[in-house]
């Protein structure tokens, strides 16, 4: 542990150049160096250690994360450095929960399409909070909303007619970017074409559910580029098994941490 090493060998055996372990050093990411009397750096099994410490961390929360704990370990402060790491699982945990609301909602979707009766192509009504006083239209009534809505567009109160929600729902849903309908040039009034009523039709069953916007926002936008729902599914399943293997890799690098606090003399 309190073998001398050069600049030059620390790098070699981490496959780094010598200006990145003195930049290492300078940030705080190795422990304090000493130097000789001529100035040069002595480095020492110590910060070889750092260093295999600092790269799995690295892998596992990023290097943002990285500097912010080494530095407060070597400055003393353990509390700081343990903020730091609890901080980056909580932004993992958060992006895992909104992963599933999305995939919830998605999957909300496809559940509802596959179980619509008839041929209207209607879907359920959102929840009490967002009902209008009105009953949800019946087949017929949908049908034709469809095809005004691809001959010349719809007004609000026809999309609210046909959806079965009141017209400051569906501004409401414009707000948070989930509809973007036209501009009638002449009045400035809202004109939606029969895909913004199709996506009507679709907020209102993830509504109907109780998804949050933001989850719903998500599903559009996915939907709108890739055009297909089981395209996004999978996406979805791909993006939870990556999410799957940064848990692992930031486990791995918590525990190297943890071994290197024992290393320091830290006790539990």
């Amino acid at each position: 542990m309190g073998d001398r090493l050069r600049a030059r060998d620390l790098a070699r055996s981490a496959g780094l150049s010598v200006q990145q372990i003195r930049t290492y050093a300078e940030t705080g990411v190795l422990p304090a160096v000493e130097r000789t009397a001529g100035g040069h750096r002595v480095f020492t099994g110590a910060h070889a250690e750092a260093l295999t410490v600092a790269r799995e961390l690295a892998v596992g929360h990023g290097w943002a994360t990285t500097r912010v704990v080494m530095r407060a370990v070597h400055d003393g402060d353990l509390a700081a450095a343990l903020a730091a790491v609890d901080a980056s699982h909580a932004r993992l945990d958060r992006e895992r929960g909104e992963l599933a609301a999305v995939r919830e909602a998605l999957e909300t979707l496809l559940t509802g399409r596959s179980g619509r009766s008839g041929r209207s192509g209607r879907v359920n009504p959102p929840g009490r909070a967002e009902r209008s006083g009105d009953a949800c239209p019946g087949g017929g009534t949908a049908h034709a909303a469809r095809r005004d809505a691809a001959r010349h567009g719809l007004r609000i109160g026809e999309v609210a007619r046909a959806v079965g929600v009141s017209p400051p729902v569906l501004r409401l849903w414009e707000a948070h970017g989930l509809l973007r309908p036209e501009r009638e040039p002449s009045t400035g009034y809202r004109l939606y074409d029969s895909s913004e009523l199709r996506t009507a039709h679709v907020i209102a069953l993830l509504r109907r559910g109780s998804h949050p916007l933001p989850a719903i926002g998500a599903v559009l936008d996915e939907l709108r580029e890739t055009g297909s729902p089981d395209r996004v599914l999978r996406e979805l399943t791909h993006r939870m098994r990556d999410l799957h293997r940064t848990s692992l890799r930031r486990l791995a690098a918590s525990a190297a941490l943890h071994g290197y606090l024992r290393y320091l003399g830290h006790t539990v």
